[in-house]
């Protein structure tokens, strides 16, 4: 049988905010696999990822594949990747009512918070990706937006995995991460401004700076490059725009038709699974082949 068997690891799933995202079918194809699903949300939609577990309405959603019955969650921790620690937090997001209520939302104390409950982190995937701007051309972007996309969107994943160290290191078969990237961090892709496109080609360097120094403590750390995909968050930044998007993609890509998340989920289940031992420093494209294609 083929060695993919995640009983007893503990995988820290972040950016979980709906039903529809990448890191939503991650956790479910993780948790399909054995593992215990943990989730940073940010504080904002922790309340809305609650109702998503929990509705009989989203009842199908919450199906994992393989016939491995409903996705159940340890534990679900608030995470604001703005904040290293909880001194970064401004005074007026400390007094909002939506953070108030949580002690500790920074990445360090999630990730301690984490850590010390279950006895360390086996798996980290980073599905963490923001730009108030991103609709605007490169010389439109100011200057605040491009620096909060780039500390929310690349240097969020350096953060989680300078404070995941102690907790990665030491783990029986090694430990690994896994984030997400996109085709914008290479190539000009239309209404991906803002400093996304420059917060993805960062991530892609910053993941392989990271593989080279977490290497010796047998922790992996790869990026999964996905086709466009119309997620929630996707088709509110462009409304009937994204579809274009996938329509184009679909029909110049080798394998001609869209992604699925499944098979992100997919990918990402074998990057973390024995079969991937000596596979780190990568970008896995998942996204039928478009990136090979020149027009």
């Amino acid at each position: 049988m083929i060695p993919i068997d995640f009983t007893n690891k503990v995988a820290l799933v972040t950016g979980v905010g709906d039903n529809e995202s990448f890191a939503w079918h991650i956790s479910k194809h993780l948790a399909a696999a054995g593992a215990k699903i943990v989730l940073a949300c940010h504080p904002r939609v922790v309340g809305i990822v609650e109702s998503f577990l929990t509705r009989e309405l989203d009842q199908e959603s919450r199906m994992l594949p393989y016939g491995r019955g409903e996705l159940k969650v340890e534990k679900i921790f608030a995470c604001d990747a703005s904040y290293d620690t909880m001194d970064d937090v401004p005074p007026e997001v400390k007094s909002d009512r939506r953070y108030a209520k949580f002690a500790d939302y920074s990445i360090q104390g999630t990730i301690d918070a984490v850590g010390k409950e279950f006895g360390g982190i086996d798996i980290l995937i980073h599905s963490i990706a923001f730009s108030r701007e991103i609709t605007k051309s490169a010389k439109e972007t100011t200057r605040k937006g491009y620096m909060e996309a780039l500390g929310i969107s690349a240097y969020s994943l350096t953060s989680m995995l300078r404070a995941a160290e102690p907790y990665m290191t030491g783990r029986d078969g090694g430990a690994c991460a896994v984030g997400l990237t996109y085709l914008g961090g290479e190539k000009v892709v239309p209404y991906y401004g803002g400093g996304m496109s420059t917060a993805k080609a960062a991530l892609q360097i910053d993941a392989a700076q990271l593989a080279s120094s977490l290497g010796p403590k047998n922790i992996r750390v790869n990026l999964i490059s996905a086709g466009p995909y119309a997620s929630r968050a996707a088709r509110s930044i462009r409304p009937g725009e994204m579809e274009k998007s996938i329509e184009y993609a679909a029909s110049r890509s080798p394998l001609p038709r869209a992604i699925e998340p499944e098979e992100v989920a997919n990918a990402t289940v074998f990057l973390c699974s024995p079969l991937a031992s000596a596979i780190t420093a990568q970008v896995l494209y998942v996204d039928c082949g478009y990136n090979v294609m020149g027009v």
